[in-house]
């Protein structure tokens, strides 16, 4: 055998040991993917024979609302396999669609001091609401995505907490910090920044109302402990007094908008 068959066989030899070993047979692993496909397979069965696979759920989410953003947390019942009962809460901020942050003053390190021209007061919404979940479709598989449809409703409080922007009067250059609702003249400050978020809570106003909301939910892997999944649906509230968000702006009791939300958490 020549040299160069001899180090074309050594070199074929080596890459074989060397892929071999990159991708050692783990029997463990393997045992562990069997074993969840089995039981998944299992989940399936009793779902067919209508007999429920988890008894409850947790889920937090992230929600993007068309009129603001807020965070959610859900306790569900399984009542039976499509069907589930649910309890919610929400913590949102809804902003006007007139707001539009400005320029203001710049700080010792070149930043500037934004602040939103006109607004009157943050406003943020505390839910509690009550109802229901119904499985519509989906794959009877690890990776399938089922399709539910919900409906929930409920209570609300609204909080209201004034908005402070810092000012310096052009004429007597004199610092302050005032609300829109109590400026008269806007051209007699120059507006510097916002005074912060810490600003106001000391005059907190509520404002109880209702609320109810439709949605659709895409489940990622239902046959999993763990949630994944984006939900999709409209929202409506009412609020027994009237909140104004912008000045120079009538007072609305009535907020409709759509929304999205990932959601995250655990079935048991």
């Amino acid at each position: 055998m020549s040299v160069k068959k001899i180090l074309l066989v050594a070199l074929c030899v080596s890459t074989t040991v060397m892929v071999w070993a990159q991708n050692p047979v783990d029997p463990k692993k393997d045992k562990k993917k069997a074993e969840k496909k089995e039981r998944i397979n299992a989940m399936v069965k009793m779902e067919e024979e209508g007999q429920l696979i988890f008894d409850k759920h947790s889920i937090f989410g992230i929600k993007l609302n068309t009129d603001g953003y807020g965070i959610s947390y859900e306790k569900g019942r399984f009542l039976t396999p499509k069907k589930t009962r649910l309890l919610m809460f929400e913590l949102n901020e809804k902003k006007h669609p007139k707001e539009d942050k400005d320029a203001g003053s710049f700080d010792i390190f070149g930043n500037v001091n934004q602040f939103i021209f006109g607004k009157a007061n943050n406003f943020f919404q505390l839910k509690g609401a009550y109802g229901y979940q119904y499985l519509i479709g989906g794959k009877s598989n690890k990776n399938g995505v089922s399709v539910s449809a919900l409906w929930a409703g409920g209570v609300t409080l609204g909080l209201l907490k004034p908005y402070y922007v810092d000012v310096q009067d052009v004429n007597t250059q004199q610092r302050a910090r005032v609300k829109f609702e109590d400026v008269d003249d806007f051209s007699k400050y120059a507006y510097l920044g916002a005074s912060g978020f810490t600003v106001g809570w000391g005059e907190l106003k509520l404002d109880p109302g209702v609320h109810a909301k439709a949605a659709l939910r895409f489940d990622y892997g239902r046959f999993n402990e763990v949630v994944s999944a984006i939900e999709a649906g409209v929202n409506l509230e009412y609020y027994t007094k009237g909140v104004l968000q912008m000045v120079q702006n009538d007072e609305k009791h009535l907020f409709f908008n759509a929304y999205v939300s990932i959601l995250f958490g655990k079935r048991k």
